[in-house]
């Protein structure tokens, strides 16, 4: 796509970009001074790589959220399998999802072959260097995470690009329908896009993607890597419960852990030594979520190592990156999102290890439609 080509709202979208390219750079140094960024975060959002790009073809895959990126490291797992010539990068925007494929404890989720970085902001001198050091033989965008300057500079130099686990709810259409002239410039110029439903199908469409290249798969989350933990811990925690029955809230929302707390207020007249972990979506709002609970409620954000006591009813885990050791302790989950107006949360991660889930018919959708005999419906 030519400059002489490009629609008027992505020209403009564009010029806007590179005229708020200072911003970027003002804000990033003050997410820096706040801890919300690295040095090595910020050097690669500006487009500057820390890590040498292999020889050969490279795939590209970027994603925002947590559940994408796991999901993009589980479909490069499948890929290289079969191809075993490719290398993989996965970019993300949010720093709690490169956490995630880094892993804790020396655990990496990202499979043979793969780097990771993170994604450059959006103005056209991050995305140039960006695309000139790593050129990608083929680019994948999971889900809705588009950026405008950095998707026209791939064009520009013809690297291929798909759409895949794209998913659009009525309230999120009626969010994008604002730049529906930036989505349509956009959408056109994807070799192929891929769909978690016919509703999200529907939703492209009306942007402006090409109904014949656009298609239902269902979600690719289901080859997500199942969530490490640190065996240590879990051998440590297995011990200090000794058969006692735990469940888990997790990726609890605000409104979500009250009504959790009514259900295990009930569990334990039946079941008084019953555990309730309590891991919230956000882990900041621990004190808010502890102000909830009943007086012997542990805390864990305070010190890792604290294993629950005997007589603790509730355990608060407001730490980053164990879901994976909850989720194999709990045989039983209530995956948050689901009585909060989120849409829900990815069920296939407490699936993956075992542990049964509750959710609503309204939130789990297309998740608890595709598993009908794995996901347990509240």
């Amino acid at each position: 796509m030519s400059g002489a080509a490009k629609p008027l709202a992505l020209r403009a979208y564009l010029l806007l970009a590179r005229l708020l390219a200072p911003v970027w750079h003002w804000g990033l140094q003050r997410r820096l001074t706040r801890g919300k960024e690295t040095a090595a975060s910020v050097q690669q959002k500006l487009g500057l790589a820390c890590e040498a790009r292999p020889a050969g073809t490279l795939v590209w895959g970027h994603a925002v959220g947590v559940g994408e990126s796991l999901a993009l490291a589980g479909l490069f797992a499948r890929l290289g399998e079969r191809r075993p010539d490719l290398h993989f990068l996965i970019t993300t925007t949010a720093r709690t999802s490169g956490d995630a494929l880094k892993g804790r404890h020396g655990q990496s989720i990202l499979p043979p072959r793969c780097q990771h970085q993170f994604a450059p902001v959006d103005t056209p001198d991050a995305v140039a260097r960006f695309l000139d050091h790593w050129r990608p033989s083929l680019a994948l965008w999971c889900e809705m995470d588009l950026w405008p300057a950095l998707m026209s500079a791939t064009d520009e130099r013809c690297i291929p690009r798909v759409l895949v686990n794209a998913r659009l709810s009525a309230a999120s259409l009626a969010k994008r329908r604002w730049g529906r002239w930036i989505y349509a410039a956009l959408l056109p110029g994807f070799r192929a896009l891929f769909a978690q439903n016919n509703d999200s199908v529907d939703g492209l469409v009306s942007l402006g993607a090409p109904r014949e290249r656009t298609s239902v798969t269902g979600t690719i989350k289901t080859l997500s890597p199942p969530l490490p933990c640190d065996p240590q811990a879990l051998a440590h925690w297995q011990a200090a419960l000794g058969g006692r029955l735990v469940w888990l809230a997790a990726s609890t929302h605000p409104g979500e852990e009250a009504l959790t707390l009514q259900a295990h207020a009930r569990l334990r007249e039946q079941q008084p030594d019953a555990l309730l972990i309590i891991a919230p979506r956000v882990p900041t709002r621990g004190a808010e979520v502890l102000a909830l609970c009943p007086a012997d409620t542990q805390q864990r954000s305070t010190d890792t190592s604290t294993l629950p006591g005997a007589t603790a009813s509730v355990y608060l885990a407001d730490t980053i990156g164990e879901l994976g050791l909850w989720y194999r302790l709990a045989p039983v989950a209530l995956v948050g999102g689901s009585f909060a107006k989120v849409g829900g949360h990815n069920p296939h991660e407490p699936l993956a290890l075992g542990c049964a889930v509750c959710c609503t018919a309204r939130t789990c959708g297309t998740s608890a439609r595709a598993m009908p005999n794995s996901t347990h419906r509240a």
